[in-house]
């Protein structure tokens, strides 16, 4: 029942950088420099405004999210609280479905 997600794609802050600023000097549409460089167009428009934003500061932590393995013990347990509520929810409305069924 649950789903395998590719892990995130993390990109050095040097790449970022640059993939903006060809963004804003090259000619090319947006669409087709995102192509090109193997990433989706919204995140080059992301990347631009953490840029104008943030300035210097923008892009500090280039190692992602943290992997499943290192997050703390807790944070797991709330994430997996919060699935087994939705699934409790979700039993409790297909009881009450087929209990006017049977009626």
């Amino acid at each position: 029942m649950t789903n395998k997600r590719k892990p995130y794609k993390t990109y050095p802050r040097e790449f970022k950088v640059e993939a903006v600023r060809l963004m804003t000097e090259s000619g090319k549409p947006s669409s087709e420099l995102a192509a090109e460089l193997g990433i989706r167009r919204n995140q080059l428009y992301k990347w631009k405004e953490q840029l104008e934003n943030k300035g210097t500061d923008a892009f500090p932590n280039t190692s992602g999210r943290p992997r499943k393995e290192n997050q703390n013990e807790m944070v797991t347990l709330r994430q997996e609280n919060e699935r087994l509520k939705e699934e409790v929810e979700i039993l409790k409305k297909a009881a009450a479905y087929f209990a006017r069924e049977l009626k």
